[in-house]
């Protein structure tokens, strides 16, 4: 009977810890549930017990346009329009650049930074030209390969005639209060500044394009824009790698759009900060190509200066490793004399186009090749390209390592080796994204005009968090003592 008893407790005692276990551990659940519910973190619930939920679809496929973000924007209508001045208040949808045009507020500048400069002149107190009128042309030759500052000041000013976005998808649209703005535009046209007005006129210490500078410095500096952001979100066109040069230093904290890094420290500019933009194409497009592998006889094409410093040093060595080889081209050559007639026949004629460092990264012979469909060969280990964030170089250029090109007969062998198919395969996507490097006005559907735009328009996520970032003790009391002082707070939070 004793034994009888000890093992009826011990049943009741292992039961009743159980009871008190499985109570425990209801409680719990309900404590932690109703803390959650308390704290008002409601979407950790509901992802966790519905993973394929309109939310994470959202948050899984970057804001794209998908029906589970038509639906989400539907169910939600009446809380935005309920919300309406927080939405306009902090313009949220900033956060989703891709899918919205950029808004850009560009300064008034005189048209002695601008338009001025390639020969126009203003009636009156007019600021800009009235393009629907006349469109003043920039100068041509080389200058042209510069030109990007004249073609998004133009894409701006015709973004502010409604008829003429009905007929075209823009990327970017004028606005002229700088508080709605995602990017404040500065257009100075610093590199047909350069290559015209640097030099020293008789009788003056300082040439037109220094003063000019100094100026734009001034102007920008005393500026609400500038002040509230630091310069952060101002786009600044630098796009020769000489133009700028006596201002860089005093405006580095804004966005660069340059043809590379080649001359600029990477605390002034660097991949992070700034936009790589292509050069514009000297030589003229091959529309309707019809050639082939078989139909090009030039294998590997070269024909610039060949005798260039620092990292172009390169091309002086491949031109004697390459130019007795039969079916390669490898000359000096220059934009005089023919020289572009020549260049384009010739590029036109060949298979693979070289693309070598010269005294910077980058050369205008890269577009100059996708415009000719011509497989650029690219040895410029510092080189930054165009919109590689979304665009796969891979798939229309050949790359080679500057320690491997200078090997005996290794480029030679290696282009050698490439086959008809796979140079068919680069050929036809050259044709597919030649688009996306061409300048032209008006602007359309992702050329290089909204393509740089675009790519602007990535940044901004980044410009915004920098901006916040840096605004955040604005508001902080001044010590007595005198201590830091405090700043205004950007209009556009």
């Amino acid at each position: 009977m004793a034994e009888r008893n000890v093992h009826l407790m011990g049943f009741f005692g292992r039961k009743s810890l159980f009871s008190m276990f499985s109570i425990t551990s209801i409680l719990f659940m309900l404590s932690l549930l109703f803390v959650m519910r308390s704290t008002g973190h409601r979407h950790f619930f509901y992802l966790n017990v519905l993973p394929k939920s309109k939310v994470l679809a959202l948050s899984e496929e970057g804001y794209s346009q998908s029906s589970s973000q038509s639906n989400y924007e539907v169910s939600n209508s009446n809380r935005a329009v309920s919300n309406k001045g927080t939405l306009e208040k902090y313009n949220v949808l900033k956060c989703n650049p891709s899918k919205q045009v950029l808004k850009v507020f560009m300064y008034d500048l005189p048209p002695q930074f601008h338009f001025e400069l390639l020969g126009w002149k203003a009636e009156g107190k007019s600021v800009w030209p009235d393009i629907r009128k006349l469109v003043p042309t920039y100068p041509g030759g080389l200058n042209v390969q510069h030109s990007i500052e004249y073609w998004l000041t133009l894409d701006l000013l015709l973004s502010e005639f409604d008829d003429n976005l009905n007929s075209r998808s823009a990327s970017a649209i004028r606005v002229h209060n700088s508080s709605e703005a995602d990017v404040i535009f500065v257009p100075f046209f610093s590199s047909v500044c350069y290559n015209r007005f640097s030099k020293v006129k008789q009788k003056k210490k300082t040439s037109p394009n220094t003063l000019l500078q100094k100026k734009l410095v001034a102007f920008l500096t005393t500026q609400e824009e500038w002040k509230r952001s630091g310069g952060k979100d101002h786009i600044i066109l630098a796009h020769h790698p000489n133009s700028l040069l006596d201002a860089r230093m005093k405006l580095w904290p804004a966005m660069f759009i340059l043809s590379d890094f080649g001359r600029y420290p990477p605390t002034v500019a660097n991949v992070e900060k700034d936009v790589i933009a292509p050069y514009k194409h000297v030589i003229r497009n091959y529309e309707n190509d019809t050639s082939d592998f078989d139909s090009r006889p030039t294998l590997l094409y070269f024909q610039g200066a060949i005798y260039r410093k620092d990292g172009g040093s390169i091309r002086q060595e491949l031109f004697y490793m390459l130019k007795d080889e039969k079916d390669v081209h490898f000359s000096f050559g220059s934009i005089l004399k023919g020289g572009v007639k020549q260049a384009t026949d010739g590029m036109h004629s060949s298979k693979f186009c070289l693309n070598i460092a010269g005294d910077t990264p980058s050369s205008n012979r890269l577009f100059d090749a996708i415009a000719s469909h011509c497989v650029p060969v690219i040895i410029s280990d510092e080189i930054e390209l165009p919109y590689e964030d979304v665009l796969d170089y891979s798939e229309f250029c050949i790359f080679v390592r500057t320690s491997d090109a200078i090997k005996p007969h290794f480029l030679i062998n290696f282009i050698r080796s490439i086959t008809k198919q796979e140079w068919t395969r680069m050929w036809e996507r050259l044709k597919e994204i030649e688009n996306f490097f061409e300048y032209q006005y008006p602007s359309k559907d992702n050329d290089a005009v909204q393509m740089v735009w675009q790519a602007i328009a990535r940044k901004v996520p980044t410009v915004n968090f920098k901006v916040h970032k840096s605004s955040r003790y604005s508001r902080s009391p001044v010590s007595k003592e005198g201590g830091l002082k405090s700043f205004p707070l950007p209009k556009n939070i």
